[in-house]
């Protein structure tokens, strides 16, 4: 089912028990994120729970929402502009989904204020650093799959992953797998309605997933993908 306009309209909005403003958008088989522009702005949790959604963006800027649920779904990817889209996140929960690597989680860095992440039943949960690896790239989180993040576990992080400026070995081995798991076939920049803007071509596809291949610093890894996001080549 498509994400309309009408059926964000007619979607049940409520208060849930947090005393956030609930907007409940769950089991419609909706594929993908869209026409998000019209929601109330009052609208601080978003459930996508039981949906078919591939991949976590899309969204216009979206200051007030600070709790996305996107359960049960088909997430494979993030949109490496989503702290743009979604700068309050604090709470995603985002369990039994189809993540699979540990750089797929790295636009979740980019949100300041997260503090707790849900993934388990998702893929990514069965690599030996999962855990390490998302504390180290959200320096915020403060749970993480119902457990507390501990300081012990914030120092092993920078141990074996090192610092943003000066990443291991090991980090930039883990970041170089993301360019296997971007959909390499779309590579277009969407509106909020979902229309599609900019397309690379095949030729520009491969070159940046070469880049990304020889990457050596986070910084230039972050812009490839934002490239790759926008469809736009500024090489």
């Amino acid at each position: 089912m498509r994400l309309s306009a009408e059926l964000i309209g007619n979607a049940l909005s409520y208060i849930n028990p947090l005393g956030e403003r609930e907007l409940l958008l769950r089991g419609h088989q909706i594929t993908v994120i869209e026409n998000m522009g019209t929601i109330s702005k009052d609208v601080e949790c978003i459930d996508f729970v039981d949906n078919r959604i591939t991949t976590l963006g899309n969204f216009p800027k979206l200051p007030r929402v600070c709790t996305l649920l996107i359960g049960k779904n088909r997430l494979q990817q993030i949109q490496p502009t989503i702290a743009e889209q979604l700068p309050s996140l604090m709470n995603l929960m985002a369990t039994d989904n189809k993540i699979k690597e540990l750089a797929d989680l790295d636009p979740l860095g980019k949100l300041q204020k997260l503090n707790s992440v849900h993934l388990m039943g998702n893929p990514v949960t069965s690599n030996e650093n999962y855990r390490l690896w998302i504390i180290w790239r959200c320096k915020s989180l403060r749970y993480l799959d119902c457990s507390h993040v501990s300081q012990a576990e914030r120092q092993k992080a920078v141990e074996l992953f090192g610092t943003e400026e000066e990443p291991t070995e090991l980090a930039m081995k883990i970041m170089s797998k993301r360019s296997a798991t971007i959909d390499m076939s779309h590579g277009i920049e969407r509106t909020s309605n979902g229309a599609g803007v900019s397309k690379l071509t095949g030729e520009e596809r491969e070159k940046i997933k070469e880049l990304l291949k020889n990457a050596k610093t986070l910084d230039e890894v972050a812009r490839l993908q934002q490239m790759m996001e926008s469809g736009k080549i500024s090489i």
